[in-house]
């Protein structure tokens, strides 16, 4: 009997051995092995985004509109765009003038709601009627009238005027097409119901978190991911932090000093693309130092672009010469970035009274010295310090600046006490026409027109061109509109927009789309 406990006891210390050995292979706890909570298996993209997600709903206004079409993919418009900017068809088949305010739109047939519904005209329709509604910048730029069903896959869009920018406006993320199912029983937004890659699952309107679940019916194929968690993180060095822990799989736009290194580390690779976005300075013509002409071009003369591509910007982005992308078929191939010239830009300042009476080593009129106020946003990661090297190049010329850069939700309240130059990294190609910038920038009370720049003769070109519609007239014709407002300086062109997508090595066979926002999320790259 003794010897049958002995050997019963060396069987089971035997067996917690082996039990032992067999949990210390791995000792990560299942969360660590799934911190996301899914189900073993399952293909999960958690993306860190630029800005706090505020709003799901196309329909109210531009944050919504890019975030659910763009990143979230849940939502599409009826036209596309290439990597020319040039509009290809999407949930639309073909489109044509019918008359001076008819457009017809034929539908790809087929295609179906995250809800398992066809979409048909009159469901086009009641969406384009509802962005209209909540959005009157949107229905302004459209010339939005009405739209008309014609039969279950053909809608005619009547605007008040002539208007040939109706198709590029519907690649805008804001006339993205929802179901009318998106809107409660009392016309109130519940959820958005699209026909894109991914549907919606949930939304923590607290922490701003968006869970998005792959739409196994989509028109297009299928998603190469099952789920994708969206979360804003406002700073570049959070976003890099945790893409650099772990918690992130794909992120955007860490501090640009910090790309080489994230680069190197492994786990973590760096893919660097030109987007139609362009780093620009307005210039405040309500004061009366900055209406003066001399004095923009000595600022725009005093700034070292290609000092400020390499040794700011680490690579990512471009000196610019006009405000439209060398890439951009519209664009003004003549137009330079401005010369580098600390001499020219003093002469400049001297031309307009602007000189160092004192020998302090700052210029002066009348006894007061040139101070500038120049403000920024700190979510970009390279604004900060771009505005940091712009004023070491305006001190060089005598130039005191007083720099403020804070986060985008304040600026617009601490400039109301005064400014003069403000940087910030602007879309150019939300509607993929030359004329959708240049009148929001330029034209007299355009809705972009911070710098408040008045131009009869601009005004008039801008009205003249968006009644031309060949398409080589109508570049042309724009072409010698930027000419003139490169030549104006309201606002002074610094570079173009580089972007650097970080993801980890699980992440593969990304493509980036360089019409978009700031990025567009491809529901065909791979996550291990």
């Amino acid at each position: 009997m003794k010897k049958f406990y002995e050997v019963c006891l060396v069987l089971l210390i035997s067996a917690c051995l082996l039990l032992a050995g067999c949990t210390s292979t791995n000792s990560q706890s299942p969360a660590e092995k799934n911190p996301n909570n899914t189900p073993t298996g399952e293909k999960v993209l958690r993306v860190g985004d630029l800005w706090t997600v505020s709003s799901i709903n196309p329909g109210d206004g531009h944050d919504g509109g890019t975030f659910v079409t763009e990143k979230a993919i849940v939502t599409e418009t009826l036209t596309g765009a290439n990597d020319k900017f040039e509009l290809i068809p999407n949930l639309a088949e073909s489109w044509y003038s019918v008359n001076d305010t008819t457009w017809e739109f034929k539908l790809r047939p087929g295609v179906k709601f995250h809800n398992g519904k066809e979409m048909k005209a009159r469901d086009v329709k009641a969406s384009l009627d509802k962005t209209a509604n909540l959005s009157p910048s949107t229905a302004t730029l459209m010339s939005y009238d009405s739209c008309e069903v014609v039969d279950d896959y053909t809608i005619r869009i009547h605007t008040k005027d002539l208007n040939p920018l109706v198709p590029g406006i519907l690649h805008y993320p804001d006339t993205a097409i929802v179901s009318p199912d998106s809107y409660n029983p009392d016309g109130t937004f519940n959820l958005p119901i699209g026909t894109g890659p991914m549907k919606v699952e949930s939304f923590d309107e607290q922490t701003g978190t968006l869970m998005v679940v792959k739409n196994p019916d989509w028109w297009n194929g299928e998603a190469q991911f099952d789920k994708m968690i969206i979360r804003g993180y406002e700073s570049p060095e959070t976003r890099a932090m945790l893409i650099e822990k772990g918690d992130l799989d794909f992120t955007c736009d860490p501090p640009y000093s910090e790309v080489n290194r994230l680069d190197a580390l492994d786990g973590i690779h760096v893919e660097k693309f030109n987007t139609p976005r362009l780093y620009k300075i307005d210039c405040n013509l309500n004061n009366t130092v900055m209406a003066d002409k001399n004095v923009r071009k000595a600022i725009s003369h005093a700034i070292d672009r290609t000092g400020i591509a390499k040794n700011v910007l680490y690579g990512v982005g471009s000196p610019a010469g006009g405000c439209f992308l060398p890439s951009m078929k519209w664009r003004n191939a003549s137009l330079v970035p401005y010369e580098f010239n600390e001499t020219l830009a003093k002469e400049y300042l001297a031309d307009s009274g602007w000189t160092d009476t004192n020998g302090d080593g700052y210029v002066d009129k009348n006894g007061e010295p040139l101070t500038l106020k120049f403000f920024t946003y700190t979510e970009r990661p390279g604004l900060p310090p771009m505005q940091e090297a712009i004023s070491a190049n305006l001190e060089r010329i005598g130039i005191k600046v007083e720099q403020s850069a804070m986060e985008n939700s304040a600026v617009t309240k601490a400039m109301e006490d005064g400014w003069d130059l403000y940087l910030s990294a602007t879309n150019l190609a939300m509607v993929p026409d030359p004329e959708y910038v240049l009148k929001g920038w330029y034209s007299t009370g355009g809705v972009s027109n911070q710098p408040n720049y008045r131009n009869p003769v601009v005004d008039r070109m801008i009205v003249e061109g968006h009644y031309l519609t060949n398409e080589t007239e109508r570049y042309d014709h724009f072409r010698q509109i930027e000419g003139i407002v490169y030549d104006d300086l309201p606002t002074i062109n610094v570079g173009y927009y580089g972007v650097a997508m970080v993801m980890s090595d699980n992440v593969s066979g990304y493509t980036f789309d360089p019409t978009a926002h700031d990025y567009r999320i491809d529901p065909n790259m791979t996550i291990l």
